[in-house]
């Protein structure tokens, strides 16, 4: 049995259109529940991607430690790689925060805090992301390139994260706030 879709509303009988029905809202309106709403759901996307990449650098971690190659490995590359597991971590925990929060305080009355809350966290995460990544930079460019070499690379590496994932949005924000004044 197939369900045929509903009929078109007549025209007139949409809702908001007929006596007593409100207007619809203009393109754009929210009120600040909605948009709390809408924000956290945009985050919470935003943190799903995010999560995978944090997932495939541990993973790829994990391994390193179990290659017959990990034993040869100078100290310093030893502590790059432990810094670089620890980072991993402990980004994966704090950009799950949110969600927990999310989850936590589901249907609670303060959800512009909770998603003000988490943005920050987020940004927590992403630091701690980009240090990591950048650690694991280190450590293979270390092994394969040797360490002076590995530094240069690495540090251009960071410098391109700093730009993207911190100035370019302060920038952008600062720009944007001049603008509206």
């Amino acid at each position: 049995m197939t369900s045929s879709p509903p009929p078109n509303p007549e025209p007139g009988n949409d809702p908001g259109s007929g006596p007593g029905e409100p207007a619809p809202l203009p393109p754009g309106w929210e009120n600040p529940a909605v948009r709390a709403d809408r924000r956290l759901v945009e985050l919470m996307q935003e943190l799903r991607v995010l999560q995978t990449g944090v997932q495939i650098v541990f993973a790829f971690l994990l391994g390193v430690a179990f290659t017959p190659r990990f034993a040869e490995l100078s100290d310093t590359q030893q502590d790059i790689y432990i810094t670089t597991l620890l980072l991993t971590v402990i980004a994966a925990a704090v950009l799950a925060t949110p969600v927990a929060l999310h989850r936590g305080l589901y249907r609670h009355p303060g959800k512009a805090r909770i998603v003000t809350v988490s943005v920050r966290i987020a940004q927590y995460g992403l630091l701690l992301l980009a240090c990591a990544l950048t650690g694991a930079v280190l450590l293979v460019l270390d092994v394969v390139l040797g360490a002076p070499l590995a530094i240069v690379i690495t540090s251009a590496v960071a410098l391109i994260f700093t730009t993207l994932w911190f100035v370019l949005p302060w920038a952008l924000r600062r720009a944007t706030t001049h603008d509206d004044s």
